[in-house]
């Protein structure tokens, strides 16, 4: 079994290839990153221009994985995803396979498209295979969706339901740059560049990435780290027993399935930072996006401001390590 240093090394090449296109966002592209190790899927949301599309474009440049995008529009249809079984006058009934079979998958502005066509991409997120017809296809590996929506816009969107946020490993938001990462991003000149002008160069494979999935599973956690994960999730259903300020402007606290992206991620978090064990500290790294889409904040907090990011933060200052 490689050790885990081995693959530290291959990550920050990719991160390297990363940063010849894309100025920044250091924390957006190792969360993107992390989702891809754990074999999971992320939303991002952010305003339109931030360059979300061409982060995961790039990634899949540097990794070699196949990519394609959709864009989300009211009219889209579940086979505009998934695929048709088309008549050929020559070959007679052939399958037409969708977007959905590539490696990386852009599900741009998911929101934008009414509940039916949204749940057509959350089952093949969940069940890694698609039916079309009469015929089931399992869909390439590695496969990871990457969706984003925009949060300014409340005109013609949908707005997704928390059971099918829960499918998201993280909810990543996506921050306007800095001053000075908008000056380079002007010298970077990226809408007049063409994509292979930045020289993105292929420094993993897809099998990589297998292969690095299969070692994050194996980072150990242990049993105190164990505890301290579920005493988080229970500090977001149980607010009196910790003390929370904000525990008033909560209506429901996460689900299970947040206890198992807790444990899942810290390992990602690890992993890459070259350790092959998981502490507290990795589990902090990693909780403000795997929480802030699978807490319910009531209205009294939408009138006061009161964002989950708060509530996450004052929940890990309140809950013990131990």
């Amino acid at each position: 079994m490689a050790k885990v240093d081995h693959y530290k090394d291959k990550i920050d090449a990719i991160k390297n290839e990363i940063s010849k296109a894309v100025v920044g966002q250091e924390n957006v592209i190792n969360n993107i990153i992390k989702g891809i190790l754990t074999n999971s899927h992320i939303l991002v949301e952010g305003v339109p221009g931030i360059a979300k599309t061409f982060l995961l474009r790039v990634i899949a440049e540097a990794t070699g994985a196949t990519c394609s995008r959709i864009q989300f529009t009211v009219d889209l249809l579940p086979t505009d995803i998934v695929g048709i079984i088309a008549y050929d006058e020559k070959k007679g009934f052939v399958t037409v396979k969708g977007p959905i079979f590539a490696n990386f998958v852009i599900a741009d502005e998911i929101n934008r498209a009414p509940p039916k066509t949204q749940s057509a991409l959350l089952e093949a997120m969940g069940e890694k295979q698609v039916t079309i017809g009469k015929k089931t296809y399992d869909l390439d590996k590695p496969f990871f969706v990457m969706a984003t929506q925009n949060p300014i816009e409340s005109a013609g969107v949908y707005t997704l339901p928390e059971a099918q946020l829960d499918r998201f490993l993280f909810k990543i938001k996506m921050k306007y740059p800095s001053p000075t990462e908008e000056k380079n991003i002007l010298g970077s000149n990226l809408n007049v560049k063409e994509f292979n002008s930045f020289g993105i160069k292929k420094v993993i494979t897809p099998k990589t990435i297998i292969e690095m999935q299969e070692r994050v599973k194996k980072i150990i956690v242990g049993d105190k780290v164990k505890e301290y994960i579920v005493r988080i999730v229970e500090a977001t259903r149980n607010t009196d027993k910790y003390k929370l300020k904000y525990g008033r402007y909560l209506d429901y606290g996460a689900s299970p399935r947040a206890s198992i992206g807790l444990f899942v991620a810290a390992k990602a978090d690890a992993f890459m930072k070259g350790k092959d064990f998981v502490t507290p500290q990795n589990v902090k790294n990693i909780a403000l996006p795997i929480l802030r889409h699978r807490l319910l904040l009531n209205y009294e907090a939408q009138a006061e401001g009161i964002t989950t990011d708060q509530v996450i933060e004052e929940l890990l200052k309140r809950v013990p390590i131990r």
